[in-house]
């Protein structure tokens, strides 16, 4: 049987998507308009979307997202 490899993660869930969201824009600024710049774009929104929701669902008091 194969055992799974795990690690903890230093940086909150947030944390990570927020990174990602801008590691997306900077590549993204790096090339022309066209469709692969508007798919990385597409990431960049949906990591950022994540984070946040992330955050709104683990507040105390589930506000709705401004």
């Amino acid at each position: 049987m194969r055992t799974r490899h795990r690690f903890k993660q230093v940086d909150t869930l947030e944390a990570r998507l927020a990174a990602e969201a801008e590691r997306l824009r900077e590549q993204a600024s790096l090339l022309p308009p066209g469709a692969a710049r508007d798919e990385i774009l597409r990431k960049a929104r949906q990591a950022e979307t994540g984070s946040q929701m992330s955050e709104w669902l683990r507040s105390p008091g589930l506000q709705p997202p401004n």
